[in-house]
């Protein structure tokens, strides 16, 4: 670039000279220039000042190229080409390259879930991604995602404005968690037997209410009430305690908590499911994109081994 700037050579010629050549025109370049017929003239004439050759013969009423002309023309216009391309195009994203920080809202069941899977696959496929997880939930994620500018979200979801796009990642059930040590261990509770337990519910509320409340109207005897999944299976390990959560919920806490034991409900509480949601502005960028495409491939894998567990649990209850 030294010998560039020492021959005070100024490349926006180049850039006259090849709409020039490929128009044959000095007139009909100004029109495509934006420029006037004199200040073409004189582009051109400073050019062919630096280069020392004439680059132009009259031919008629339009120009024709010199040999050192069709030399020059052959050699600038793919790299006039070349410059145009990389600044209009966006960059190519490099997974194993990129430092982006992503902002995934979480419900806290999924944070618990899925969170953990999901930072060892990135670890794997975009070590230098960074991730700020918020949480969310189902009341929340709408205003979230104008106030934390989320880049995406995990979470169930009600009524959502048309600039948030959402796709269906798992659908969940509900199942009863317990510790049969203390609770009668069987495959599924009553419905006198459930709501003569004591139990711990999580609401959003701060209140006495949670999912049976709202769903069957029916008030269970509530011991307590917390904020989130995230301490349920240390509430209910070695306790009389039994707690409503969804099945992903359900195997994470297994894992944590070995001891307890899950049973079916006296009652249909499925049909719910944890979608993935993100601004349609984002919705071409590649990193978003990226980021949403492992968090749904992350999810199936870890649904396919839920699904493997119930199994093995329902043939276990059958025996």
């Amino acid at each position: 670039m030294s010998e560039v700037y020492g021959r005070d050579l100024d490349l926006n010629l180049l850039r006259v000279f090849v709409v020039v050549a490929a128009a044959g025109s000095v007139t009909r370049a100004a029109g495509q220039l934006y420029l006037t017929q004199p200040a073409i003239s004189a582009a051109l004439r400073r050019l062919q000042s630096n280069i020392g050759e004439p680059l132009f013969a009259r031919s008629g009423r339009g120009l024709t190229l010199t040999p050192r002309g069709q030399s020059l023309y052959a050699r600038a216009r793919p790299l006039l080409q070349s410059l145009v391309d990389a600044t209009l195009s966006p960059p190519q994203f490099d997974a194993r390259r990129s430092e982006r920080v992503m902002r995934i809202g979480l419900s806290d069941g999924m944070e618990s879930w899925l969170l953990p899977s999901l930072l060892r696959d990135l670890a794997a496929t975009a070590p230098h991604m960074r991730i700020i997880a918020v949480p969310v939930q189902f009341r929340t994620v709408v205003d979230a995602f104008s106030t934390h500018a989320l880049d995406l979200a995990v979470t169930v979801a009600d009524e959502l404005p048309p600039a948030i796009k959402r796709t269906m990642l798992l659908r969940t059930g509900f199942v009863c968690l317990f510790d049969p040590r203390h609770v009668r261990a069987r495959k599924r509770f009553s419905e006198r037997e459930y709501f003569a337990a004591d139990h711990v519910i999580v609401s959003y509320n701060a209140d006495l209410r949670g999912i049976v409340e709202d769903m069957f109207q029916k008030q269970r005897k509530v011991r307590c009430s917390i904020a989130s999944f995230t301490h349920i299976g240390a509430l209910v390990h070695d306790s009389a305690l039994i707690a409503t959560v969804p099945d992903v919920v359900a195997a994470f806490t297994q894992r944590l908590y070995p001891q307890l034991a899950a049973a079916e409900l006296p009652f249909d509480a499925s049909g719910g499911g944890a979608e993935l949601l993100y601004p349609s502005a984002s919705a071409d960028d590649a990193a978003c994109k990226f980021v949403r495409e492992r968090v749904i491939s992350v999810t199936a894998e870890m649904s396919r081994e839920l699904e493997r567990r119930m199994r093995r649990r329902n043939r276990g209850k059958r025996d």
